[in-house]
């Protein structure tokens, strides 16, 4: 039975890395179409440095981007701080926090905090087209609050509700959206795993503020008024990660994880993410990813800055062995082009 699982999910995991072209079902005619995609951004060093492939296996406080059924995983208590350099050279940084706790013997509550800065702006307008006229700093943020819960042994589920403020000089945006994912765990060493998360189901948002407001006069009333010029609402961008994993034990120290995830996304072309990590016990991981979607391999092609290889490097120190308490250290880069890439880095307390 050992031997059956591991080829079972090796076959699913290289089945869903080849599965032909045309059985792509992303709406890409919609590229471009959907608001608030600074939701598809993960800003955990942790997660991205595998390409977010790690829907079946993710836990902890990541999961609440991930898949939020990973954040019953948690055992006591876990805080995280990451820092984002979105596309190094384009003075776009992410900032995020969060904190989970466990609440009685299955249940977990997670709350996360994300914000996203992009520098100084000039004031343009159609009588100074150059600036000249000041500058504003547009700002993106979104607060999450989760709960997970451990079913059984083997199912894990939990969701997430997400608070969405977009806001710039004089128009700003609010709305809400829901996540929600189950894992399912099994083998003699719960090495198998599998995982399904949806994201981002919400109302359609819509910016008002007195940005929208243009001034018209009229010269045979001698007449001057302000009328609002109506912004046009947008939907979420809602994803549906579907994904499996399998450990492979080597002696006592050793872990070597393959996993592999199916991205259907409703405003652009389905993804496939493959991954590798390789564990050290707790102490040192490794992890390599590669994102592929239709167009990727070709510059000409190519409809995402982000090209596909993705890598990163966890140090762990252990604080009280008995508690299982430590203190991380994550690495993350996603390989771009055009920019230097993005470059996460975060620390992760357990305690």
């Amino acid at each position: 039975m050992k031997s059956f699982y591991k080829y079972l999910i090796t076959l699913v995991i290289v089945g869903m890395l080849i599965i032909p072209e045309s059985m792509y079902a992303g709406n890409k005619d919609r590229s471009g179409q959907a608001g608030a995609t600074e939701l598809l951004i993960n800003p955990w060093a942790r997660s991205s440095g595998w390409g977010n492939v790690s829907t079946s296996n993710v836990t902890g406080l990541e999961s609440m981007f991930i898949n939020v059924a990973g954040l019953a995983f948690t055992n006591r208590t876990e805080l995280v701080f990451s820092h984002t350099t979105y596309l190094k050279g384009s003075d776009i940084n992410m900032f995020a926090f969060g904190f989970s706790q466990r609440i009685g013997d299955a249940g977990v509550i997670g709350l996360s905090v994300v914000s996203m800065s992009f520098g100084e702006i000039e004031v343009t307008t159609p009588d100074s087209p150059e600036g000249g006229r000041g500058t504003f700093k547009p700002s993106l943020m979104n607060i999450a609050v989760a709960y997970s819960k451990a079913f059984s042994n083997s199912i894990y589920g939990g969701v997430t509700i997400k608070i969405i403020s977009e806001t710039i000089a004089d128009a700003s945006a609010q709305g809400i959206a829901i996540d929600a994912g189950i894992q399912y765990v099994t083998g003699e060493m719960d090495q198998v795993k599998f995982g399904i998360a949806l994201k981002n189901i919400g109302p359609r948002m819509k910016f008002s503020g007195d940005g929208l407001l243009r001034s018209a006069f009229l010269p045979e009333q001698d007449n001057a008024f302000s009328m609002s010029m109506p912004s046009e609402s947008f939907e979420l961008p809602t994803a549906l990660d579907i994904g499996a994993s399998y450990d492979f034990y080597i002696g006592d120290w050793n872990r070597i994880t393959v996993a592999a995830n199916f991205r259907s996304n409703s405003f652009g072309k389905d993804q496939f993410i493959g991954g590798l990590e390789y564990s050290l016990k707790t102490y040192l991981m490794l992890r390599v990813g590669y994102t592929y979607e239709d167009g990727i391999t070709k510059k000409e092609d190519r409809t995402t800055v982000f090209t596909g290889p993705s890598a990163g490097i966890t140090v762990a120190v252990p604080l009280n062995k008995e508690k299982g308490s430590s203190i991380d250290i994550d690495y993350s880069y996603r390989a771009t082009d055009p920019f230097s890439g993005t470059h996460s880095i975060g620390v992760r307390v357990v305690f």
